[in-house]
C-alpha cells in the first residue's frame, strides 16, 4: 500500500526509499510543500534549532538545503548551532537534520558554463563543493539525502543545456536510490526559465529532454513570483511532465524573493500554484537568515493542503 506523503509521520518517512518517495508525493495529489534553507546564510532563524526544522515544524513535507557545500562541510553555517553562547566545531549531518526534522532533506546542486552570460549582477563562480560534478553525486548518495535538485542559482551562469547534462550524470551515477528533480526557475534573466513563453526553444521541447536524461521531477517557477510567467504556460508544462513519462512529476516554485512578501501574497500564489496541476510546491529561501519566514511557510500549506494535513505535518513529524 502506498502511503501519501502528507500522511505520513516521521518514522514512516525515514524508512522510504526514492521510489517510494515518488509514490508518496505522488499519492498526495497535488498538495505536497516544500521548504528551502540557505545553509550558507548564517546559523538559523531561532537560535538552537536548524531552517529545516522551523520549515517542517510550519507545514513543509520536504526541505531542500540550498548552498550546500560537499567538500567543505565547516561551511554550512545554516547547520551548525550555539551550544552555551559557542558554535559547535561541525555542522550536523544531513542524516540527524532529517530526523530531527522528520520530512525528507534534499540537496541543491549548481550547473553552471563557464562561458554563459550573466545580466544584473556580476558571475558568481560557484564552490567545487557545491557543483554537480561525478564526485558530488556520490557524496550526495553517501550523505544520506533523499532527493537531489539540479539548476542553479541567480548569476551563476547556469544553462539548460548543462542542467541536462547533470541529469544525465545523475541518473548514472545515482539510479535510482536518490530523487533527480531538474529544471530552471531561476537565473533566467539571459537564458529564460522554463514556462517562460520568451524562450528561444519551446519549454516542451526542453522538458522531454530532461525526462529523456533521468529526471523524476521537473522544476518549473510559480505564476506570479517570476515575472511573464503565468497559470497556462506552467499548466502546459505540467500536462506534458505528467503525460510524456507517466510518473514524471512536476514541481512548482515560488521564489524571486516573493517568499518574503506578506502572507497575502502567498495565499493568492499559492492559488494560482494549485491550478498548473503541479505535484509539489515550494517555497524560496529570500525571507531572513537563509529560510521565508515561518508564517509564509504556514500560509502556504494552509493554501494548497488546508489546516487538517498542515497540523498532521505540524505534528506529527514527531512520532
Amino acid at each position: 500500500m502506498v502511503m501519501r506523503l502528507i500522511s505520513s509521520n516521521n518514522s514512516e518517512i525515514q524508512k522510504m526509499s526514492a521510489t517510494e518517495l515518488k509514490e508518496a508525493i505522488f499519492a498526495s495529489e497535488g498538495r505536497v510543500i516544500m521548504g528551502q534553507q540557505h545553509v550558507m546564510l548564517n546559523t538559523g532563524l531561532v537560535d538552537g534549532i536548524t531552517n529545516a526544522e522551523i520549515q517542517a515544524a510550519f507545514g513543509a513535507d520536504m526541505v531542500m538545503l540550498n548552498g550546500y557545500n560537499l567538500v567543505n562541510l565547516q561551511s554550512n553555517r545554516g547547520l551548525i548551532q550555539m551550544s552555551h553562547g559557542r558554535m559547535a566545531d561541525e555542522p550536523y549531518s544531513i542524516e540527524q537534520v532529517k530526523k530531527w526534522a522528520g520530512v525528507p532533506l534534499g540537496i541543491y546542486l549548481e550547473c553552471p558554463a563557464a562561458d554563459s552570460l550573466v545580466a544584473g549582477d556580476r558571475y558568481v563562480v560557484i564552490n567545487e563543493g557545491r557543483i554537480a560534478s561525478e564526485e558530488n553525486l556520490i557524496r550526495v548518495r553517501q550523505s544520506g539525502a533523499s532527493f537531489v535538485v539540479l539548476g542553479g542559482n541567480p548569476s551563476s551562469g547556469t544553462t539548460l543545456s548543462t542542467i541536462t547534462e547533470a541529469t544525465r550524470l545523475a541518473k548514472k551515477v545515482l539510479g535510482d536510490d536518490v530523487l533527480i528533480c531538474a529544471g530552471k526557475w531561476e537565473d533566467g534573466t539571459v537564458e529564460k526559465v522554463l514556462a517562460d513563453p520568451l524562450s528561444h526553444r519551446p519549454s516542451i521541447e526542453i522538458i522531454r529532454e530532461l525526462i529523456d536524461a533521468g529526471a523524476d521531477v521537473i522544476t518549473l517557477p510559480a505564476p506570479g513570483s517570476r515575472h511573464g510567467i503565468t497559470v497556462d504556460h506552467v499548466r502546459e508544462c505540467v500536462e506534458f511532465t505528467h503525460s510524456y513519462k507517466p510518473g514524471t512529476l512536476a514541481l512548482s516554485f515560488l521564489n524571486s524573493s516573493v517568499e518574503g512578501a506578506d502572507p497575502d501574497t502567498i495565499r493568492l500564489v499559492a492559488l494560482m500554484m494549485k491550478q498548473t496541476g503541479a505535484d509539489i510546491h515550494a517555497i524560496g529561501d529570500g525571507g531572513y537568515a537563509g529560510t521565508a519566514m515561518p508564517e509564509n511557510i504556514y500560509q502556504l500549506a494552509i493554501s494548497i493542503k488546508g489546516k487538517r494535513h498542515t497540523i498532521k505535518r505540524m505534528a506529527g513529524r514527531n512520532r
